[in-house]
């Protein structure tokens, strides 16, 4: 086909506020298993083909981990662990030994792995299209064919009808303009890498694959939007928001109204390495330490001393900032090798985050005394999946023993948020997790993309569950933060503010837009902005009216 010269608008859901334009270029598709593919004649050499192939696939993984950073550098090395996984090997050769060919044998195997990771849900979800990559790497080698990818010449719109993170490892990241996928969805890992790298990033774009490879195309992550062959006019403001928001770079000062109410811009990292990227991007500190990095791919539970020294290397980059460390967020939903647990229906409901001390009481205290061990005046420590003041009194206990001087839970259950004030008796701070809090509020799996739009973070319903917290902690004169997707959005920053939150954590390249955003308006402008949201009886609405409060230096600056 040919490049398209009409100017057409496919929608997405964005990811960040990114824009971009650059001809379309689309990742080379995975080899299929043969139809007819025959039983093999050798079985034994069958098996070690696709041993071979499989350990050759996790080798090549492993090494692009090496040379990566960050959470393309954590999902990477945890895919390469998956394509070595026995408990797959053995499915394979299973398969074998009963006449499926080899690439038969591995696409089948695989398919029924990831519809028990698909049936668990959460992390495992997420790992749905790992897996599948490891599958199209491994069928390439077998059939001798080349592996998914895209050698770039130029700088280009990188489309796909997903895009895992080793497809996204191989390319030239400094040709990349922006990435467009058809499938997955905006908490899904090539949408988190795509944030922590800095590139405008839309999934689910429906028919995006109709459009010619070669098409100009323009992509405004903010608006969810992919336009085909853009205007002249189009592309020059295009020019102007990247030479704008470039320059909000330059602004390093502390979070604050026009009116000076401090509003702390924190960052959520998920290893010691980003907490000197969250430095260098001018964070106040962290409000968000994901440690379940630490513990998902381990073989066994780490000990006190390798966690300390884990988040020692954290406080010590981080000089004195302030840093909240989340404790294990994992369970049925995000197993661990060294804690087999009872199957469960529902994983989003059972026993994960703080309520593995129903089970492992010990994973939990190892990991608060190695906390306690770099404990300062900078470190806060909080809990995850928190639904009563007797589970944040009993963390808050067991905290302060370890000797955790400042104690805090998450609210992520609308329990929580309803309860709040008597939970913020029990601790010292609370920090929203807005995403869990939407999923469970409105009853909707957050890795389901078709219903992105009832996760949306303007659904007014969650917005009342933020204000009902924030007004506890006013009460009580405690912190109340945000460490969800919510907080990287500048315009909803403002409802935020006005609703009382006290602190944002987002990821480091949001920092410059929710800054100059929260600068430019005081309190009491921020209070109108979150009233007028509150009005309003759909998320649309919610942003629009919000929208029509904000200051138009500060909507045009930011292309809002």
């Amino acid at each position: 086909m040919s490049a398209l010269t009409e100017s057409l608008i496919l929608d997405g859901v964005g990811v960040g506020r990114g824009c971009a334009v650059a001809p379309v270029a689309f990742v080379r598709l995975a080899p299929e298993a043969p139809a007819d593919e025959p039983s093999p004649a050798d079985p034994d050499a069958a098996v070690a083909a696709t041993q071979e192939a499989f350990s050759q696939v996790s080798a090549s993984l492993q090494a692009r981990a090496d040379s990566a950073e960050g959470n393309l550098a954590e999902v990477l090395q945890a895919t390469a662990l998956m394509a070595g996984d026995a408990s797959l090997h053995a499915d394979v050769e299973k398969r074998i030994r009963e006449g499926a060919g080899p690439a038969t044998a591995v696409t089948a195997a695989v398919a029924a792995f990831a519809a028990m990771f698909e049936a668990a849900g959460g992390y495992l979800a997420e790992r749905v299209t790992d897996l599948n990559s490891v599958r199209d790497r491994v069928v390439a080698r077998l059939l001798g064919a080349e592996e998914p990818g895209l050698a770039l010449t130029e700088r280009s719109i990188v489309a796909a009808l997903d895009l895992s993170p080793a497809d996204t490892a191989a390319l030239d990241l400094d040709l990349v303009a922006g990435i467009v996928t058809e499938l997955g969805g905006p908490t899904g890992h090539t949408a988190i890498i795509a944030g922590q790298l800095g590139i405008p990033c839309l999934v689910r774009v429906a028919g995006l694959s109709d459009v010619p490879a070669g098409t100009e195309v323009a992509v405004d992550a903010a608006a969810g939007r992919v336009i085909t062959a853009p205007p002249a006019d189009l592309k020059e403001e295009f020019a102007r928001r990247a030479e704008r928001e470039a320059a909000l770079a330059g602004d390093t000062e502390p979070g604050a109204t026009r009116d000076g109410r401090a509003v702390q811009l924190l960052a959520n990292i998920g290893t010691p390495a980003d907490a000197v990227r969250a430095v260098a991007a001018h964070a106040e500190g962290v409000g968000l330490f994901r440690t379940e990095v630490l513990f998902l791919d381990a073989t066994e539970a780490p000990s006190e001393e390798a966690q300390s020294a884990a988040y020692r290397d954290a406080v010590e980059a981080l000089g004195g900032r302030k840093l909240v460390v989340r404790t294990l967020d994992a369970g049925a939903d995000k197993p661990l090798a060294f804690a087999t647990q009872p199957d469960e229906e529902n994983p989003a409901l059972g026993v994960r985050g703080f309520r593995l001390t129903r089970i492992l009481p010990e994973l939990v205290q190892t990991q608060l005394d190695a906390l306690g061990t770099v404990a300062d005046e900078s470190v806060w420590a909080m809990a995850p999946m928190i639904a009563t003041p007797a589970e944040a009194r009993d963390f808050a206990s067991r905290a302060r023993e370890a000797g955790i001087g400042t104690v805090g839970v998450m609210v992520e259950v609308p329990a929580a948020a309803l309860r709040a004030e008597a939970i913020l008796r029990e601790v010292d701070f609370v920090s929203l997790g807005t995403n869990d809090l939407a999923q469970y509020t409105m009853a909707t799996d957050r890795l389901r993309g078709e219903l992105a739009d009832l996760l949306d973070l303007w659904q007014p319903a969650v917005l009342e569950l933020v204000r009902s917290t924030a007004q506890a902690g006013r009460r009580l004169d405690k912190p109340v933060g945000v460490c969800g997707e919510s907080a990287s959005d500048p315009l909803m920053a403002l409802v935020l503010v006005g609703l009382g939150i006290t602190s944002l954590s987002m990821s480091p390249g949001a920092l410059p837009a929710v800054r100059f955003a929260v600068r430019q308006h005081t309190v009491a402008q921020c209070e109108a902005i979150a009233l007028a949201a509150l009005s309003q009886d759909e998320a649309g609405a919610a942003r629009e009216a919000a929208l029509a409060l904000v200051n138009a230096d500060v909507r045009d600056a930011l292309g809002l």
